[in-house]
């Protein structure tokens, strides 16, 4: 099983160390023949940053076919700082404020409030996590990674 995510897209800007990617994310049966009569069938424009060294940064242009890739441990990382500890937290929260006889509504109340300082914590974390949770690029075609 490969351990990386990898993505085609077009370089949309580059800004100092920061190159903009357009990626096409697509659910499974996207890539399917009768996808364009499917209802069901889905895909999504992306913009992906990518750091990139100084060094390294004026390779990259506008327009220019690339492949953004990532780890899967990061991606995983990501889905539960998103998705995952979230829900934690609103269950426990939801749990907690029942057990103390607080309403129903009180209660989804709490759980719904209890994720404005949680993201906003992730808000204010987002050099630290975005410095664990990055992307490569690299050329279209070339198998070489060509930058961090």
């Amino acid at each position: 099983m490969e351990n990386q995510i990898r993505h085609e897209g077009i370089v949309e800007s580059v800004s100092g160390r920061v190159v903009k990617v357009r990626i096409l994310q697509a659910s499974a049966c996207a890539g399917c023949k009768v996808a364009s009569r499917c209802q069901t069938a889905e895909a999504k424009e992306k913009l992906v940053d990518v750091a990139v060294d100084e060094a390294t940064a004026a390779q990259w242009h506008t327009g220019q076919p690339v492949v953004v890739t990532t780890q899967r441990a990061m991606a995983r990382d990501a889905l539960l700082i998103g998705f995952g500890q979230p829900l934690m937290l609103m269950m426990a929260v939801l749990g907690i404020a029942l057990a103390a006889r607080c309403s129903e509504g009180l209660a989804a109340l709490l759980m719904l409030a209890s994720l404005v300082p949680y993201y906003l914590a992730v808000w204010l974390l987002r050099d630290k996590i975005s410095r664990k949770i990055s992307f490569r690029i690299e050329e279209a075609g070339d198998e070489e990674e060509q930058t961090i």
